[in-house]
């Protein structure tokens, strides 16, 4: 038996904590430097790209071996938490449905990433989105369509790998057809093992055949693989995707302070159970102090030693970690970086090449087609909760919008000039996954009722009938919406 020093070391090197701040914390370097993987960068964790380049000389420098970031584009991004990603995201690429059109963002945002010094790009979402209502995947998601979803995220995944970081396809077996969150519950998937395989696993026999570097799990129950979260069932992980898929790259556990996976055992127990199902690298989430983390560590040591995780497994976990941590090296961190800049328009051609992936009804075609000025009033709506609270939608453009507000009243909305009055101008109320209750569609409505032009513009996965739905509230999106509109020059 390998002695303790050994086994905290091998515990350590399968994990991949986060942490506060902009900097890294003394306890994160003194792992790291005591045999940590890595980490993995969440939104409070970036500001400019200076900030994140530093950020990433500092973990290079203590050691770290992988660093990993949820940068999917579109909805869900880090490195431009703060003023939205300059990428349309995966549902518009779908709707778009050019592979090489998918292939080239991806590369983008691969490039961006190897510049800052990050290893593993946790994308692209292999989900396909089959239940509207989907809480948690939405527009990440490239859409409906097993064949459509299967053949983008392959060209996702061959983007990013061929810029030198490693993808991960996620979350596996599929968080789609689902219309509950792991972020707060234990999801169920129920599906037949025929139609898992026909639908769900798709995409990831694409990401798979593509040479995708790493597939994350999720923590829905798929009850036809047996009682547990995928996080924790062998039969998923060793039998369907080590077996039936051929999968032999790092499998990476969703994070582990989710509802969905430790809410009924702690994540250190979590930690041990995703281990001895398969996982091989474990995100512990965005837990705040190194207590958790080492915790951990002592979880793992002492399951090892009572026989409860086999020496074996851990062995192995380390070993595919350290392939992936071969593989891509560490990133450059070199040149002039782009971070965190979203305040370039697209060019004409993506504009128009987004615009067209919009859906706009006949009453929504009327309301741009009028040549009154246009006014905003965007309204908040629930956020997705792995988007978290970065801005999205026109109000990205600032103080370019027009009379824009986002406090869900109807004050000063059709307000133009002094002398302007509720007829003299068309609104746009924006939201997104907007549904009959709630404040958006109601403000349309009393606003329709007192005689004022009005569009409903969902920047989501539509739930109800609108006038325009974008799929999308990325800044690339924004731009987009901004000139369809009217709202900004067409010069």
């Amino acid at each position: 038996m390998a002695s303790d020093d050994e086994l905290r070391g091998l515990a350590a090197g399968v994990l991949l904590p986060g942490f506060a701040g902009k900097r890294a914390p003394r306890w994160v370097e003194d792992a790291l430097r005591e045999g940590l993987c890595g980490v993995c960068i969440h939104g409070e964790n970036t500001g400019t790209g200076t900030q994140l380049r530093t950020l990433g000389q500092q973990l290079r420098a203590a050691g770290a071996r992988v660093i990993a970031v949820d940068e999917e584009g579109g909805d869900v991004t880090r490195v431009h938490y703060r003023t939205g990603s300059p990428e349309p995201g995966n549902c518009i690429l779908g709707r778009v449905d050019s592979v090489a059109q998918t292939r080239v963002s991806a590369a983008r945002i691969a490039a961006e990433l190897a510049d800052l010094g990050f290893t593993l790009v946790l994308g692209p979402v292999a989900d396909i989105n089959s239940v509207a209502d989907n809480p948690v995947i939405g527009t990440r998601s490239f859409g409906s369509d097993a064949g459509l979803v299967a053949r983008h995220t392959a060209a996702w995944v061959r983007g990013a790998q061929e810029v030198g970081i490693a993808a991960c396809a996620k979350h596996f077996p599929g968080h789609g057809a689902t219309s509950t969150d792991s972020h707060h519950t234990r999801p169920i998937v129920d599906v037949d093992p025929v139609l898992l395989r026909e639908r769900e696993l798709a995409p990831f026999r694409a990401a798979i055949e593509a040479g995708v570097a790493t597939v994350m799990t999720s923590h829905v129950v798929v009850p036809s693989a047996g009682p547990e979260p995928a996080t924790f069932s062998s039969v998923l992980l060793q039998d369907v995707l080590r077996g039936e898929l051929g999968f032999e790259g790092a499998i990476v556990s969703d994070a582990l302070d989710m509802v969905g996976a430790s809410g009924d055992c702690g994540i250190p127990e979590a930690s041990v159970r995703a281990l001895l199902a398969g996982c091989d690298l474990l995100l512990l989430g965005t837990s705040r102090s190194s207590s958790i983390y080492h915790h951990v560590v002592d979880a793992i040591v002492a399951a090892v030693r009572s026989g409860t995780l086999p020496l074996a497994r851990l062995e192995s976990a380390y070993a595919r970690a350290e392939v992936l941590a071969a593989m891509v090296g560490r990133a450059g961190g070199a040149g002039p970086s782009t971070g965190g800049a979203t305040d370039q328009q697209p060019d004409r051609d993506s504009l128009r090449r987004w615009q067209r992936s919009f859906e706009v009804s006949a009453a929504g075609r009327q309301w741009l087609d009028d040549p009154r000025p246009a006014r905003l009033h965007q309204v908040e709506g629930v956020s997705n909760p792995a988007a978290g609270v970065a801005p999205w939608g026109p109000l990205l453009l600032g103080d370019r919008m027009p009379g824009g507000v986002a406090d869900g009243s109807a004050d000063g909305v059709a307000n133009g000039s002094a002398d302007e009055s509720a007829h003299d101008v068309k609104v746009a109320v924006v939201s997104r996954n907007i549904t009959p209750s709630d404040p958006a569609a109601v403000l349309a409505e009393q606003l329709r009722a007192s005689g004022v032009l009005t569009v409903l513009i969902d920047c989501g996965w539509p739930r109800m009938p609108v006038d325009i739905a974008t799929y999308g509230g990325s800044a690339a999106v924004a731009h987009a919406l901004a000139d369809l509109c009217g709202w900004v020059s067409r010069g």
